[in-house]
């Protein structure tokens, strides 16, 4: 499944000009399920941490979260890092623009590289960790990075049939992946030997979830890549599924899973 060029013609289409990218953005958060469940998280740190606050969003992409992060609160300082240089300077260019970039910065780094001490409260990694072979000296990198107190938060498939990857000899829907999901004991015991003390692990994309996530991202890019004509009539697709992605979106982010494609983990360092 070619989904990496799909999400490049997207973000060329919507970043002609910044007002497009900034509805791109409120289109991602809505349509993502993910991005519900971290900007809850976000939102309940920016409640109980009022003053300054230094953040790593370790796998930028975009920028939509760095650009959610930096409308939560304009104490927040936050730099963003992916090792796709192209990424980075486009987000650099974008943050100017729109006059963010003396609460934002960029620039490219290779997280299993990543030396610094102490730098940061909050480091944000959402969709990265399934991209990265070493894994474990990416959550060592991390908690060198954090201050005592700090946490990593983290959204990544899980082995319940992210990557909808369910059974023996699937293949992942997303090519992109080194690893189909992490079982959610294996990620907290990574977690603890990486120095972390204090691990909380949910699961999310329930059956709910499963279900948006089809209907917003796998059943869309699948037809894009049939034919690049779905593109013209990818907006009436979306009016029509839309209100169901919704509501199941929010029926999935207020209901325990015992099970879930994806997980959503804090991981502390005391």
């Amino acid at each position: 499944m070619q989904y990496d060029p799909i999400k490049k013609r997207l973000g060329n289409f919507f970043n002609r000009s910044p007002w497009l990218r900034v509805l791109f953005y409120h289109l991602l958060n809505l349509l993502l399920l993910r991005t519900w469940y971290i900007k809850k998280e976000l939102k309940k740190f920016r409640n109980h941490t009022p003053g300054d606050v230094n953040v790593l969003d370790a796998g930028s992409g975009f920028g939509q979260y760095t650009h959610y992060m930096a409308g939560l609160s304009k104490k927040w300082k936050i730099k963003g890092v992916d090792i796709k240089s192209g990424q980075i300077e486009d987000c650099i260019n974008f943050f100017k623009r729109i006059g963010m970039d003396k609460q934002v910065f960029f620039e490219v780094a290779d997280l299993t590289n990543l030396d610094e001490q102490e730098s940061y409260h909050l480091i944000l990694c959402v969709d990265v960790m399934e991209h990265i072979e070493e894994d474990e000296k990416v959550f060592r990198n991390f908690a060198r990075a954090l201050q005592s107190g700090g946490f990593v938060l983290i959204s990544t498939p899980s082995d319940q049939g992210g990557s909808d990857v369910h059974d023996e000899g699937d293949e992942s829907f997303i090519e992109e992946h080194v690893r189909d999901g992490y079982n959610s004991q294996e990620l907290v015991n990574k977690l603890k030997s990486a120095g972390f003390s204090s691990i909380h692990s949910r699961f999310s994309y329930g059956i709910p979830g499963k279900i948006s996530w089809k209907l917003s991202m796998k059943y869309p890019i699948i037809l894009l890549n049939l034919s690049k004509l779905f593109f013209i009539i990818l907006p009436l697709y979306y009016i029509l599924t839309f209100p169901f992605a919704i509501l199941l979106n929010i029926l999935d982010i207020h209901m325990k899973h015992q099970s879930g494609t994806g997980l959503i983990v804090k991981a502390y360092k005391i």
